[in-house]
């Protein structure tokens, strides 16, 4: 099996590559799924409109993160679709779903995803605690398993790496919109890697205009912070599992302008 793992999809140029070139990425890899993570497609949060963009576009299934609700209206969607998930380890109450199964027609992958607690926002349970309570819950056929984990810190990445080796397919880092240069197997046989990156513009502080940056570290009080405008690229993963197993047979860096 080869899944496809996008980085975080950051505003109108973002959305508007994957639009445009997912597809035939898809293609050239092989891709038998892809999973995008589409919390800041609007910039900050996602709206319906663009989680179906993002859908229809060659996303199988979009994770979410800390900004899931920053659009109150995606509160039913996440309710009615099964397509897209949030972080498991939001408040019970929280609308939504934090794992899915997906059938490629030759297998069944789980997406978990996860939000970290280091430096992030308060609320959110036990990562790893939670990831416990997934993985006792999922059918024994379901070998297939990849992790979406949005946090900050990269010792919290990586020490979840290190707690589901063996136990899941693969984890990946979201969030910092920083592609890192770690991939790799880990001993037990699960692929990881501590951030893939953003899908936004390349010449941008993390997706917003380096101008309207600079001023709010310079001390402007009044600024703005604006998407950036220009070339985008596309950043992300590809994953290759065995299909008997579900262990990770390799795991690479992408980027495509």
């Amino acid at each position: 099996m080869i899944v496809l793992a996008l980085g975080d999809v950051f505003g109108a140029p973002g959305l508007d590559i994957v639009r445009e070139k997912l597809w035939s990425v898809r293609r050239h890899y092989r891709a038998d799924i892809c999973v995008v993570n589409g919390e800041n497609a609007s910039g900050l949060g996602l709206t319906s409109a663009q989680a179906r963009t993002l859908h229809e576009s060659g996303a199988d299934v979009i994770t979410l993160g800390n900004h899931t609700y920053s659009k109150k209206e995606i509160a039913d969607f996440l309710e009615d679709n099964d397509f897209i998930i949030r972080p498991a380890n939001y408040a019970p109450s929280a609308p939504g779903r934090g794992y899915t199964i997906y059938d490629t027609g030759k297998h069944r992958l789980c997406v978990i995803n996860l939000s970290g607690q280091v430096f992030m926002r308060t609320g959110f349970e036990s990562p790893f605690l939670k990831a416990d309570e997934i993985l006792k819950k999922l059918p024994e056929d379901i070998k297939h398993i990849v992790v979406d984990f949005h946090a900050e810190a990269t010792s919290e990445k990586n020490a979840l790496g290190y707690y589901l080796d063996g136990r899941v397919s693969a984890v990946f880092g979201t969030h910092t919109h920083i592609q890192t240069a770690d991939e790799r197997v880990l001993p037990k046989g699960t692929g990881y890697i501590t951030d893939i990156g953003m899908t936004g513009v390349r010449e941008s502080v993390l997706g917003s205009s380096v101008e309207s940056c600079l001023k709010f570290f310079l001390g402007d009080p009044l600024i703005r912070i604006e998407t950036a405008s220009g070339q985008a690229e596309i950043c992300g993963v590809i994953i290759e599992l065995d299909d008997k197993t579900g262990k990770c047979v390799s795991i690479e860096r992408m980027r495509i302008s």
